[in-house]
């Protein structure tokens, strides 16, 4: 099944040059003079008796919930409920769900398309993911099966009904928790109708609507077919106050005379044979498919931490590095990183606090002290090590070449071999490097800094002596030339992380900095 690409985007200015990319992280609300009047007349009379009848309404659905699951046994909850539970239970749900939303607003939900039947397909799939009013879909849906954190559970009444949902549940804490997930979603995927669908937001957080976030490959494992089922907003503000707080969020919501939900179900997506082995690929391409519809971007962006990322090859590297957050405290403060004098000793930890920070870099302001020194991890005791303060003051100065960079932060954080002679990058200090210098994740960098040292006889990353290139590229396995790439990048965009044929990654330039 060939794709096509979700189409050109278009540039926010008449003024020629390449078109800048969405940042599908960044939620505005703009309101006029005369909508905040409205609002704050509505929110004192219509919102408080919406929120109020729609948390009876919400506790209401606890007792229905309850008598679904009530004396059946852990076994028994492996399997789908039927009988006069499954008609009783789930229609009282269905009914007072509806009501609920009603009592909030959403007097409208419009369908578009239709909804394929499970033995069609098994799991569905929704985005934009821009607003927790986002479970509306499930009503369109006949309730399918979700998958939440296992947490939830501890929620008064939400718990109850992830019971009643026989809802999968993950735990971000527990590695072998995500195993059991994959596991169980192939088998109520794969069970031949006998599960209700399974309903995911693949993008695994909320964007902006702006464009697509990437999608998670959790959906797509079993290589079932999927059915994408979009979300829209007609109304201006009801998704884009998403960026303020949960009760803000509602009280806008309930503020408003109507807000309406459109619910499009788009054809059944049936997976290739390539399709079907690769659920990344096949995530991809369902992701691609779902913005054209929309209209708007499929992108590489996602969230790894609460940090939002972009990947670049196997890389990812931050889409805002804090390194540039960290220039611009210093140089509102009128320091030039170039004049540090950051002598440290090459392989050896000095940790210093936050008095010795102020005092080594020349800050006197408490609250410019404050900000640049969160940004450097910190241990137990509140310190930081001060190799990674020089090695940001290096990176910030530019009066260093890619290679001088690279030797400098290998000379900083390599360590000396505990067999045989010579020094090595190890996964700490590999981490250290490109976080500070990338924004990377450290889980995601300590993950390359693994697969990398397959290649190797040992634990650690040498200094390739044969070509100078970047952070990235100039350290590699003894004796391999695994990180200079053959391949040349695509273009990048302005304001996004560049990696060049060399095999650096070069974060651009802001305004001002």
């Amino acid at each position: 099944m060939s794709q096509g690409s979700p189409g050109d985007w278009a540039p926010l200015d008449p003024t020629p040059g390449p078109p800048a990319p969405p940042n599908p992280f960044v939620h505005e609300l703009h309101l006029s003079r005369l909508q905040r009047v409205k609002f704050c007349l509505l929110g004192a009379l219509l919102a408080p008796i919406r929120v109020l009848l729609a948390f009876i309404v919400l506790f209401l659905l606890w007792p229905f919930a309850w008598l679904q699951v009530a004396g059946l046994t852990e076994e028994q909850l492996q399997e789908p409920i039927t009988g006069w539970r499954k008609t009783v239970c789930h229609h009282g749900v269905l009914g007072l769900s509806r009501l609920l939303f009603f009592l909030l607003g959403f007097l409208r939900i419009r369908v578009r398309g239709q909804r394929a039947s499970r033995l069609q397909a098994p799991v569905l799939v929704a985005a934009p993911h821009s607003t927790f009013f986002d479970p509306i879909v499930l009503l369109p849906c006949d309730l399918p099966k979700v998958v939440s954190r296992a947490e939830n559970l501890s929620v008064p009444v939400i718990g109850a009904l992830l019971r009643f949902n026989q809802a999968i549940l993950v735990s971000r804490h527990d590695p072998a928790s995500r195993r059991r997930v994959v596991e169980e979603v192939r088998r109520r995927a794969t069970s031949g109708g006998k599960w209700p669908q399974v309903l995911f937001f693949p993008e695994g957080t909320c964007s902006n609507k702006k464009a697509l976030l990437k999608f998670k490959p959790g959906a797509f494992i079993a290589g079932v077919p999927v059915q994408p089922v979009l979300i829209r907003y007609p109304n201006s503000l009801v998704s884009r106050h998403l960026g303020e707080g949960g009760l803000k969020v509602l009280w806008l919501t309930a503020s408003q005379p109507c807000s309406i939900v459109d619910v499009e179900f788009l054809p059944v997506y049936r997976p290739s044979p390539e399709e079907s082995r690769d659920p990344t690929l096949y995530a991809n391409n369902v992701q691609r498919v779902m913005a054209q519809a929309l209209g708007i971007p499929a992108t590489e962006c996602e969230f790894v931490e609460s940090l939002p990322v972009i990947v670049v090859g196997r890389l990812k590297v931050a889409l805002e590095p804090q390194l540039w957050e960290l220039g611009k405290v210093l140089r509102k403060a009128g320091l030039s990183p170039g004049c540090v004098d950051a002598g440290t000793e090459p392989g050896r930890s000095r940790r210093i606090s936050q008095e010795e920070f102020a005092k080594q870099l020349q800050l006197s302001d408490s609250q410019t002290v404050a900000g640049a020194f969160s940004y450097f991890q910190q241990d137990a005791d509140g310190l930081v090590d001060f190799r990674d303060v020089a090695l940001a003051l290096a990176a910030l100065s530019g009066g260093r070449s890619l290679e001088e960079l690279t030797r400098l932060a290998f000379e900083e954080q390599a360590k000396e071999q505990a067999k045989g002679p010579g020094r090595l990058l190890y996964k700490d200090g590999f981490s250290t490097i490109l976080h500070l210098l990338l924004g990377s994740p450290r889980p995601a960098a300590r993950t390359l800094h693994a697969e990398l040292c397959q290649a190797g006889a040992r634990q650690g990353l040498s200094l390739c002596e044969s070509s100078p290139a970047g952070p990235v590229s100039f350290l590699s396995p003894p004796g391999d030339t695994y990180l200079r790439p053959s391949q040349t990048p695509p273009a990048s965009s302005p304001g996004s992380t560049t990696a060049l044929a060399n095999g650096t990654v070069q974060t651009p330039k802001q305004k001002g900095d």
